[in-house]
């Protein structure tokens, strides 16, 4: 008996049955059987389903001899399953790599739940990903088993049969089945969920619901969506024959007349000429259906008060939007004339000499090189102001009590901007920023650069996508100094910002804590996570990939990493900031993190706290090599996508030629590697002792010090070259270079 029966009905979809099947069968749970149902479908997907059912003897074929609909074809396949659960994939979207294995396991964790509620991800035709929006209702459902009761914000989700696994012998139990319709996972879902005594959550996203240009029947203008109020007339009935569920009468009958106006309120669904026939059906519907002394939400009381009342709200409604529109303007324009007035008298004032502002990753924080400077001034001169700007209220419990901060474009954002004297930033500060005669703006930049950046993405159409350069380089004209780690960098950003700045040979500040690194500096972030102290840490942080829309790529199964790595070891992983909030850590990552096979450090804040728990890192392309190098420990670089990478966005050399330790190329390379203890040996030893030398050569722990001395207060200070531990590139060197 297999763990899985996968449900998979078709009609006219030979363009993506395909990838649907291999990525059903591909999966490494292979604990599976498919039955595939051909829904009579005039087009070649009947044959495709043959053709995968001869190669492969867990696919069953089902072909009928006419349409069905979707559900009943759903219907036909039920009889012939044999698997623990249930799983109804529509054979236009596409299972996650990695998903039957994390959903086997949850079940199990669970102890084989009634129904298990899972992620999903919309994909867009043309090529967006965006998770589902409510996926914090799996994050709070917890880990155990409940009822629709005990949460009922679960029947807030999407109502489809396909984010849910279900346990056959309970839908057997229950007599579910689909009725034929167009809303027919209405009267499946509800009375399904009500019926589940345990009910279980993934908070992975196991399934990419494609999103057709054209929409699917249910999102083009049609009389189809008639069929709403008889599927509601089913979920009723349902309730007719559970008196038990009867309390739930209330939360369908306004869920019921929600639905049916926004269907209502969108205007291509439905032809205007059956606008008013759909609202007095659903309100002879809402009527028939009303609890005994129910009370009616607000917004639903119009289903009550009738069809001209409804007209009226909403032609009141857009009237309303269109005036507050047309007055945001208006004050828009009279806010822009006044602060360009304001702008242009202040310009007269002068710069506040003890005022410095920073910001950090498009401000996100106290962060990066910026943070360092910033507590090395509080330091050494007390008596600069330090004033940092937030993107909005959201970072601001997360700042220590006495630091001073700002709005993005809030008139004290407009005031410190338009007043200091010192700017310091890892990201370009917006256009609205002018330099004022006498500004001082530090660009720290964020590391040391493989990829190309600037100017140098001219030639790289893929990776500027998105991108105004000649912005960029406007912007940048604003600098006044350019930190730079090593010669390297000196030369690529001269290159890449053709702009009037100096190159300033101070070290990367943000490196000082790796430079000056003690044992035992790592042993918060371990025990923060609950890794024994002695576990080998193994940090894995892959970079973006520009060659991918939304730039996440999985190289590899971080579990099966995991595991490789065996007892005594932590796999920690790290995506690059820029996924940090999109969908990628719902791929698995996050659930990986919530079942401690691995620790997902992604949003760790500060990622120096993060290398200085490493024993060993692992990267392809990142940045992060560079820093990291600075604690002298093992670095492998995991290259096996190295020729598109290259080819797509662009590199200053050739890392596999160049690397700080051991390449691979594939992860039974990988692999093979880690289990030999290689990744340690003199040879990479020696690989190391190379890289560092030509990239940690102005990283001597006292960056931020010497951007504070010299940048700032006008102060003499040793350069790197001379400086105990210092890593001297060239006899006589000097600190500021110009470009």
């Amino acid at each position: 008996m297999p763990r899985f029966t996968v449900i998979i009905p078709c009609y006219k979809v030979q363009g993506f049955l395909r990838e649907c099947l291999d990525s059903v069968l591909g999966q490494c749970h292979r604990d599976i059987e498919v039955i595939a149902v051909d829904d009579c479908s005039p087009d070649g997907s009947g044959a495709i389903l043959d053709e995968y059912a001869a190669r492969d003897d867990r696919v069953r074929v089902l072909h009928l001899a006419e349409n069905a609909g979707l559900g009943r074809a759903r219907n036909a396949g039920l009889p012939h399953a044999t698997g623990d659960y249930l799983l109804f994939l529509d054979s236009d979207d596409t299972l996650t790599p990695g998903a039957l294995r994390a959903l086997a396991d949850r079940l199990t964790e669970t102890g084989d739940p009634d129904v298990l509620v899972f992620d999903y991800a919309r994909t867009y035709w043309w090529g967006g990903t965006r998770r589902n929006v409510l996926a914090h209702v799996l994050t709070e459902a917890g880990d155990g088993t409940f009822t629709a009761a005990e949460h009922p914000e679960i029947l807030d989700l999407l109502m489809v049969v396909w984010n849910k696994v279900y346990r056959r012998g309970f839908v057997e139990a229950g007599g579910f089945t689909f009725p034929p319709g167009y809303y027919e996972d209405t009267p499946w879902t509800f009375p399904v969920l009500l019926s589940a005594e345990r009910i279980a959550v993934l908070d992975r996203i196991c399934l990419n619901y494609r999103q057709r240009r054209q929409g699917n029947i249910l999102s083009t203008t049609s009389r189809k969506h008639f069929d709403v109020h008889q599927q509601y007339e089913r979920v009723f009935a349902f309730l007719d024959q559970r008196p038990e569920l009867a309390s739930w009468r209330p939360f369908l009958h306004a869920k019921m007349g929600e639905h049916c106006l926004d269907i209502l309120a969108k205007p291509d669904r439905l032809p205007p000429s059956d606008k008013a026939e759909f609202f007095h059906r659903t309100a002879e519907l809402f009527r028939a259906h009303k609890p005994e002394g129910a009370r009616v939400p607000a917004e639903l009381r119009v289903l009550e008060q009738g069809y001209a009342v409804y007209q009226a709200r909403r032609q009141t409604g857009r009237a309303t939007r269109e005036l507050g529109r047309r007055a945001r303007r208006v004050r828009t324009a009279a806010a822009g004339k006044l602060g360009r007035v304001r702008s242009a008298a202040r310009a007269y004032r002068p710069l506040d000499p003890d005022l410095a502002v920073y910001s950090a990753f498009s401000h996100r924080g106290v962060l990066g090189d910026p943070a360092a400077i910033y507590h090395a001034a509080r330091r050494i001169a007390p008596g600069l102001r330090g004033v940092w700007v937030l993107k909005d209220e959201e970072q601001v419990p997360l700042l220590p009590a006495d630091v001073e901060h700002v709005l993005l474009g809030s008139a004290a954002y407009r005031r410190v901007t338009e007043r200091a004297t010192y700017f310091v930033n890892n990201v370009n500060w917006p256009g609205a920023v002018r330099k004022r005669p006498g500004s001082v703006h530090i660009h720290t930049h964020q590391g040391t650069p493989l990829k190309y950046m600037g100017a140098d993405l001219l030639d790289k159409p893929g990776a500027r996508y998105g991108v105004d350069v000649p912005q960029m380089l406007r912007r940048a004209d604003r600098w006044v100094y350019s930190l730079v780690a090593n010669l390297h960098s000196e030369r690529v950003w001269e290159r890449a910002y053709p702009c009037h700045f100096t190159s300033a040979r101070t070290g990367s500040p943000r490196n000082d804590a790796l430079v000056r690194a003690r044992p035992g500096d790592g042993a918060a972030f371990r025990l923060r996570h609950g890794i024994p102290a002695e576990h080998t840490v193994v940090l894995y942080a892959p970079t973006r990939r520009d060659y991918r829309r939304g730039g996440h790529v999985d190289r590899f199964d971080p579990a099966r990493l995991a595991a490789d790595l065996g007892a005594g070891h932590t796999l920690v992983v790290r995506l690059h900031p820029s996924l940090a909030t999109g969908p990628a850590r719902g791929f698995g990552l996050a659930e990986l993190h919530r079942r401690g096979v691995l620790v997902d450090a992604t949003g760790e804040p500060h990622v120096e706290e993060v290398m200085l728990a490493a024993d060993v890192l692992i990267t392809d392309y990142s940045a992060l090599m560079f820093d990291y190098a600075n604690l002298d420990r093992p670095i492998v670089v995991h290259a096996d996508d190295w020729a598109a990478y290259a080819a797509s966005r662009g590199a200053y050399f050739d890392i596999t030629a160049e690397a700080p330790g051991p390449v691979t190329r594939s992860y039974p390379e990988l692999a093979r590697l880690l289990a030999s203890g290689n990744w340690r040996d003199e040879e990479s030893g020696r690989r190391r002792a190379a890289f560092r030398e030509r990239f940690c050569q102005f990283d001597d722990g006292r960056a931020a010090e010497r951007v504070v001395r010299t940048l700032m207060l006008g102060e003499p200070m040793p350069d790197p070259a001379s400086a105990p531990g210092g890593r001297a590139v060239a006899a006589g060197h000097d600190l500021l270079t110009s470009s």
